[in-house]
């Protein structure tokens, strides 16, 4: 069994927003395998599924994404599963936009929502999909505007092929592993 956790805000004000695009993988996969995540458990929305035989748990924490850790490791308990059967997919600041990286471990790099995992679960070590949004151009711009704000029209091509991408990628990792994933993906 595998959770998949896509990070975001709930409400409709963060909707189509950059710090959402772990949300709208969580709703590529829902699309993909048939099935509604509206269920609330947790402090989250979730639902459940099959990958190749395999029972998959999709969720969208709607603790706000400081507080993420609170629904996911929540969930976790609830399944007995171990932060190894966890996959996280979050948007990244520090890679290029609509670049994607796996990884199966490591800090948090400043991002809130992942501080928030790693502190609940006591550990770094679950696998992660990061999908880059890129940094804003020139000083002008806050970060946390920059992450709040809309997808703009002119990254709109890219991130959504960047979020059809991180939904194959979860789907290789329940599939196959994440290294295999890691080598099909990290090299895009």
């Amino acid at each position: 069994m595998k959770l998949i956790a896509g990070l975001g805000n709930p409400g409709r004000e963060y909707a189509g927003t950059r710090h959402n695009v772990g949300f709208m993988v969580i709703d590529r996969l829902a699309k993909i395998m048939g099935v509604a995540v509206g269920k609330k458990m947790f402090k989250a929305l979730t639902g459940q599924g099959q990958v190749n035989g395999e029972k998959v748990i999709l969720i969208k924490p709607q603790t706000y994404m400081n507080l993420s850790g609170e629904a996911v490791n929540a969930l976790l308990n609830w399944y007995k599963l171990s932060a190894a059967d966890l996959i996280v997919i979050y948007d990244d600041l520090d890679l290029p936009a609509g670049k994607l990286r796996l990884r199966p471990g490591g800090g948090s790099g400043g991002h809130k929502g992942m501080l928030s995992i790693i502190r609940s679960l006591g550990t770094e070590n679950f696998p992660r999909i990061r999908i880059g949004i890129g940094r804003p151009a020139g000083a002008c711009i806050d970060s946390v505007d920059y992450v709040l704000g809309r997808i703009g029209s002119g990254e709109a091509e890219e991130m959504e092929e960047a979020l059809k991408l991180a939904a194959e990628a979860a789907l290789c990792v329940v599939r196959d592993s994440l290294e295999q994933a890691m080598n099909r993906y990290n090299r895009r």
